[in-house]
């Protein structure tokens, strides 16, 4: 029998969460997960499943009493910023509990992020580029080929199910608090459905705009939005939504890039449409006297786009990876975990536009390589295949203790 007891929050609305659990108490570990609201019960109910019904205001009393009554010797939740999240870590850390954080990869598109203690801003892995390189010697090297696909229709599914059950059953888990800024669901959905069928409708167009741009020779550089509501923007960066991070760019490219240099400014591709950006940018460029110099696009394809750029600008987004990929100049508004010297550019944001330099190749493998055999699993949250090979990979770090970067045994 295992002295390992794992706690289990707030997961992906997938059983992903819920097959490692299984996987763990079939090697004799001891497992509980906390429901705090009925799309957490959904997808995790049974005889190892607890629910907290009580008020925000008595979350802290009752997390503290559960570690302490029963030995809990992890924790494992999506993401550390959730208001119940950080409460847990924060409680479980001061008594030695190891913290585990997954979600979406960095490297994408099938990687799952498992992480000690923290992403973003919070995470541990090394940033000294010195330090990449050793530990690159003691990992192999990365095999990036993509082996699994992930399945946007049952994730959509499942999102909505998982919403739309917190808000017709909130009666079940009355207190419950949503930890997220995202929209309400009778809101976000149908304007998020709006929008992936104009993306979807409008693929062919916006890949031709992608294509005219790059066949122009046009010097260009590119900034991909991301979502509002995010913990990389809320969380992991200075700005308090994409609004003022759009004004900050756009200000200092009129003031410092050269007048035959163009910004491309991408929507993300989940962005519900709530915010008209291309209108917000359309002011903002006529207002800095650059509406001649600034290109909207709501599509089209990303690599394309970088491949013909001369860098990107980007608060923190995981395309910033994709473009050091693809050997481009990327510079970084908030934390990120691959602002690292030798890869991103480390000077003023004035400065970028003329003075981007290409990341390191070899610094750069090291990352990818360390990262992939360290803080990512192969594999998909919402496809069965790409999910039980990551739930396997979970498992065994879970229970060997190796989550995050090696270090000694004593680090662990």
């Amino acid at each position: 029998m295992s002295d390992l007891h794992f706690v289990f929050l707030q997961g992906m609305p997938s059983p992903f969460f819920k097959q490692i659990g299984a996987e763990l108490l079939g090697m004799g570990c001891r497992v509980t997960r906390i429901n705090l609201c009925i799309g957490d019960w959904i997808f995790w109910r049974g005889p190892n499943a607890i629910s907290f019904r009580g008020r925000y205001g008595d979350w802290r009393r009752f997390i503290s009493d559960l570690f302490d009554q029963n030995k809990v010797t992890d924790l494992v939740l999506l993401g550390e910023q959730r208001w119940y999240h950080k409460e847990a870590v924060a409680i479980a850390q001061a008594r030695g509990i190891r913290v585990t954080v997954t979600d979406f990869g960095y490297l994408r598109p099938d990687w799952i992020t498992l992480e000690r203690d923290g992403m973003g801003g919070n995470s541990r892995f090394p940033r000294i580029p010195e330090e990449l390189v050793r530990l690159a010697t003691l990992v192999p090297k990365a095999d990036l080929e993509q082996r699994y696909t992930d399945s946007v229709l049952r994730m959509m599914a499942a999102d909505l199910l998982y919403n739309f059950s917190n808000l017709f059953f909130w009666w079940l888990y009355p207190h419950y608090r949503r930890s997220d800024r995202r929209p309400h669901p009778l809101i976000y959905t149908p304007a998020s459905g709006k929008h992936l069928l104009l993306t979807h409708l409008g693929k062919r167009h916006n890949n031709q705009k992608v294509q005219r741009l790059v066949d122009s020779k046009s010097p260009y550089f590119v900034f991909p939005l991301q979502l509002d509501h995010d913990f990389q923007i809320v969380a992991y960066s200075p700005f308090d939504g994409m609004r003022d991070a759009i004004e900050m760019v756009i200000e200092s490219f009129s003031g410092h890039a050269d007048s035959n240099m163009r910004l491309v400014v991408k929507v993300h591709p989940w962005d519900t449409g709530l915010q008209n950006w291309e209108k917000l940018i359309r002011q903002f460029a006529s207002g800095y006297g650059i509406s001649d110099r600034i290109d909207y696009l709501c599509g089209g394809n990303l690599d394309e786009l970088i491949r013909g750029s001369c860098g990107m600008v980007t608060v923190n987004s995981t395309s910033g990876i994709r473009a050091l990929q693809l050997g481009s100049p990327v510079k970084i508004l908030g934390q990120a975990v691959y602002d690292v010297p030798g890869l991103t550019y480390q000077g003023e944001l004035d400065d970028f536009w003329g003075d981007a330099d290409q990341p390191d190749p070899i610094l750069l493998q090291a990352f990818i390589n360390v990262m992939a055999a360290t803080i990512q699993i192969r594999g998909v949250f919402f496809s069965e295949s790409g999910r039980s090979a990551a739930v396997t990979a979970v498992v065994q770090r879970l229970y060997d203790k190796a989550v995050s970067v090696p270090t000694s045994p004593a680090d662990r």
